[in-house]
């Protein structure tokens, strides 16, 4: 029996997508079902890294102990719930109790056994142990809808005309605010009203009101669908790069019976506004570089779908692979990609904190790392670094060509402060096969010319010339330092090293 070993898990649990849904909601109060300290890396540290937030105000453990688990776990339920009360915690707020893969391991289904406690009460069976992040996202969001929405949503109910809801976008979500933003100012643009954010900016006693919207934004492919299409009201996927957002806003505009010359007056005024920086950037001297440059992408299904169609198809840049979460069959996993980025890292990578870790195992100095999906740690909060939209589309040609300054300069060769003070001077340097120095010019043997071209091919087009002369000076420099008449393979192997 051969057995997998599982490298840098990226996608969490079921328990874990719920919970990052619920917390959403402030009158509700989740008890999670988990030992002493297990809900920590959920309820402080996580949300830390990934939303910038201290911790879940809304979310208390049972604290199961060991004498819990031999003799029950409802007690721990019970002290749980009645520590909230006498602090004061319920107050205004629903109760919502989570299993989590420990106490799923004992089978701890406490659904009857909240009934008698508080019949308001709802438990959620996680189902941590089988089921990954996004289903449980989903699961959460049908669960919210199924028991504190649809019930209670008139028989006569009727949509408000020119509404959207925009679902989705949570706790854990890369760049939500950003990105919520950026659709939130699409929808203004249109003179469309905004129903409902759920459940970023939603509640329980709001829940009901989804069924008001005349359409549905789902922001996210990864989750967020099948809410949508129980609310049996038309949808639209959150668009990415200039010529989706375009198609996007179009076909929002039909959808909510906007008329087509106040659409396309919209399009017209972003492209003379957010969109000039795309524009400018596309038309100045870099614009030969996006056709040289490959990539590789690490994200969510949004993110990847989105990136590959904005990056690839509408920019030119060349798409070496990509791998989506949840992962197809098709994609790499962990193993692979890290494999492949130890072999030959692309130019740009869009990815979470194990790209950036395996691109630092590798030393690819001339990769470029752009994070695109948690885990972090990294920070986005703000409004200003958007993916999705036409702000998006700004947003990541600026930082792209930056990176192309940025890439560049890294192999420029620069007078150390040491060589100065040892009153070197950096060298002109000669055509591949040769090597310039102050004094003279070094031949090289074929075996050193050839291990140079092969470094050379693994780094990005862009930084090769950079690199060919940064490399060739410092491999003539230490053939001067033995007194070598040539630069051999075991000189060029030795400067190598030392770049490293």
């Amino acid at each position: 029996m051969t057995i997998k070993i599982i490298r840098d898990i990226s996608d969490t649990s079921s328990y874990w997508g719920a919970t990052w849904v619920f917390g959403c909601f402030p009158d509700i109060h989740i008890v999670c079902d988990a030992p002493i300290g297990c809900y920590n890396l959920l309820g402080v540290a996580v949300t830390d890294y990934t939303d910038a937030l201290p911790h879940m105000a809304n979310l208390t453990p049972t604290s199961i102990r060991e004498e819990d688990v031999i003799n029950g776990t409802a007690g721990a339920l019970k002290r749980t719930i009645d520590d909230l009360r006498s602090l004061g915690s319920l107050d205004g707020k629903r109760l919502l109790v989570l299993s989590t893969a420990e106490s799923e391991m004992i089978s701890a289904d406490h659904g009857k056994y909240l009934e008698q406690l508080d019949p308001d009460a709802r438990f959620f069976w996680s189902q941590s142990l089988e089921q990954d992040e996004w289903v449980g996202r989903d699961r959460a969001l049908l669960f919210a809808w199924q028991e504190y929405g649809k019930p209670f949503v008139p028989a006569d109910q009727q949509v408000r005309p020119n509404t959207v809801n925009i679902i989705g976008p949570s706790l854990g979500c890369f760049n939500a605010p950003a990105d919520l933003h950026e659709l939130k100012r699409l929808v203004a643009g249109l003179g469309a009203e905004l129903n409902l954010v759920y459940p970023y900016a939603g509640s329980i006693a709001s829940t009901p009101q989804l069924a008001d919207a005349a359409v549905n934004i789902v922001m996210y492919h990864e989750f967020g669908e099948p809410l949508a299409r129980e609310l049996d009201q038309p949808y639209l996927f959150a668009p990415f790069g200039v010529f989706g957002t375009t198609q996007f806003l179009r076909e929002l505009g039909v959808l909510l019976g906007t008329p087509s010359a106040k659409v396309e007056a919209f399009i017209e005024t972003e492209k003379r506004s957010t969109l000039q920086a795309v524009w400018d950037l596309w038309r100045g001297p870099q614009s030969d570089w996006f056709a040289t440059v490959d990539v590789a992408i690490v994200a969510g299904r949004s993110y990847v779908e989105g990136l590959k169609s904005f990056l690839g198809e509408e920019l030119g840049m060349k798409i070496v692979w990509s791998s989506g979460r949840p992962r197809r069959a098709d994609e790499p996993d962990n193993i692979e990609i890290r494999k492949r980025l130890h072999a030959r890292a692309p130019a740009f990578i869009f990815g979470s904190i194990n790209e950036k870790i395996y691109l630092a195992e590798a030393n690819a100095r001339g990769a470029h790392f752009i994070p695109a999906v948690f885990p972090g740690p990294v920070v986005r909060r703000t409004t200003g670094t958007p993916f999705m939209g036409y702000a998006g589309a700004a947003n990541l040609v600026q930082e792209i060509v930056n990176r192309f300054y940025e890439m560049v300069f890294n192999f420029l060769p620069v007078e150390t402060i040491r060589s100065q003070e040892a009153g070197g001077r950096s060298p002109e340097v000669a055509p591949k096969g040769t090597i310039s120095t102050a004094s003279q010019t070094l031949p090289w043997t074929k075996e050193a010319t050839d291990r140079l071209n092969a470094v050379l091919e693994a780094i990005p087009y862009l930084a090769r010339i950079s690199a060919s002369r940064s490399l060739q000076h410092a491999a003539g420099q230490a053939a001067q330092a033995r007194g070598a008449t040539e630069v051999t393979l075991e000189i060029v192997e030795a400067a190598l090293a030392h770049e490293r």
